[in-house]
C-alpha cells in the first residue's frame, strides 16, 4: 500500500512541483486547494482533493483521521497580506492548528514538514558572513515574522515529528513573483534600487520539492535546514543571465532609494483603498535592498542529502523555456 502525504497550498506555485515530485516517489498525493482555487494545471494529475478547514481544528482533527496520512508537507501560506495579522493568521496560526489537530489524532503522523523561508531569519547586514541555521533571527518583514513565528509554533509541540525547511528566493515555471522582474528585462528594461552591492541567494522550485520529499524520510528528528542552490551572486547576475538566454540588450539604471520608497508608500495606500495587498510596499524594500541573503547549506546537504540540481544559469534556462512555452513571455 501507498504512504499518503497531504500537501497544503496544492494549487501554487511551490505546491504543483511538491506534488509532481511526490508522485514521482510514488506517494498516494491529497492535495489541500480552497474552494475557490484554480486547478485547472492539476487536472491530468492522479491527485485526490481535500478542503480543510485550517481555523478549525476539530474540523482539521476530523479530517486527518478520515484521511489517516502518513506525512504532511505543510506549503499553504500568503506572501502578500493586507497586515501583519494576517500574516500571522495564515502562516502562523494555520500552522498552530494543524499541529493542534495532529495532537487529537489516533493515526500517528510520521513527520509533518513545514515550507518556511530564509526570510523568518533575515538578511546580514554587511556583505562578510553567511546565514546559518544558528544565525540569530532577525526578519526584516511582518511576512518574514510570520514565517519565524510558525516555526515557533511548530516547535511549541514536543511530540511531533518535524522537519523545517527555510528555502531562499524560489523561483521556477509557475512563478508570478519574480516573474516581475524576468518580464520587465525581457521587455529591454533592467531597474535597480540604489548603487549597493549586494548578495542574492536563489533556488529552484524542483530543488525545493526534492528536497521536501527527501525530509519525509530522513531519520533526523525536529530539524530546520536552510536552502538554497548553495551559491550567492551579485546583484545584476540574474539580469545577466536573463539577457544571455534571450539574446538581447536592456536599459540598465539605477533609480533613487527615496523615489522607489515613495512609490511603494503611493501603492501601500492605493492598494488599501482597494482592500487589497500591495505587490510592493515599504517592507519589502527591506528584504530587496539587503546587503547579504548569502546562505550557508552543508546541514541539509548532510541531514537531507541534499544536492542541488540547478545553479541559477540551469534554472534561468528552463525557467525561460516554460514562460515562453507557455506563453507568460
Amino acid at each position: 500500500m501507498k504512504e499518503r502525504v497531504l500537501i497544503t497550498g496544492a494549487s501554487g506555485f511551490v505546491g504543483y512541483h511538491l506534488i509532481q515530485e511526490a508522485l514521482k516517489n510514488n506517494l498516494e498525493v491529497y492535495a489541500s486547494v480552497r474552494k475557490s482555487s484554480k486547478i485547472d494545471h492539476l487536472k491530468l494529475l492522479d491527485i485526490k482533493y481535500t478542503y480543510p478547514d485550517f481555523n478549525n481544528v476539530d474540523l482539521l482533527a476530523a479530517e486527518f483521521e478520515e484521511n489517516r496520512y502518513d506525512y504532511i508537507i505543510h506549503a499553504a501560506g500568503v506572501t502578500r497580506a493586507k497586515s501583519a495579522d494576517e500574516y500571522n493568521q495564515i502562516n502562523a496560526g494555520y500552522t498552530n492548528n494543524i499541529a493542534l489537530a495532529l495532537l487529537k489524532n489516533n493515526h500517528p503522523l510520521k513527520k509533518i514538514v513545514l515550507i518556511s523561508s530564509l526570510a523568518a531569519i533575515g538578511p546580514l547586514n554587511t556583505l562578510d558572513g553567511v546565514i546559518t541555521e544558528h544565525t540569530t533571527a532577525a526578519p526584516v518583514t511582518a511576512y518574514g515574522k510570520s514565517k519565524l513565528l510558525a516555526e515557533k509554533n511548530l516547535k511549541a509541540y514536543s511530540s511531533l515529528n518535524y522537519s523545517i525547511l527555510r528555502p531562499t528566493g524560489v523561483y521556477g515555471p509557475r512563478d508570478k513573483d519574480i516573474f516581475i522582474f524576468f518580464k520587465q528585462v525581457a521587455k529591454g528594461i533592467e531597474p535597480y534600487i540604489g548603487n549597493m552591492q549586494q548578495k542574492f541567494s536563489f533556488i529552484y522550485v524542483t530543488d525545493v520539492a526534492k528536497a521536501a520529499i527527501s525530509a519525509l524520510y530522513t531519520k533526523g528528528y525536529q530539524k530546520t535546514y536552510n536552502l538554497s542552490d548553495g551559491r550567492y551572486y551579485d546583484r545584476y547576475e540574474l539580469g545577466k543571465l536573463i539577457k544571455e538566454t534571450l539574446n538581447l540588450k536592456t536599459v540598465k539604471f539605477h533609480l533613487p532609494v527615496n523615489f522607489v520608497k515613495f512609490i511603494a508608500i503611493v501603492l501601500e495606500k492605493y492598494s488599501s483603498l482597494k482592500n487589497e495587498a500591495a505587490v510592493l510596499n515599504t517592507e519589502k524594500l527591506n528584504e530587496l535592498m539587503a546587503v547579504n541573503w548569502y546562505c550557508d547549506i552543508s546541514e541539509a546537504r548532510t541531514g537531507l542529502d541534499f544536492a542541488p540540481e540547478y545553479d541559477l544559469k540551469a534554472g534561468v534556462s528552463e525557467t525561460l523555456k516554460w514562460y515562453k512555452a507557455n506563453k507568460w513571455l
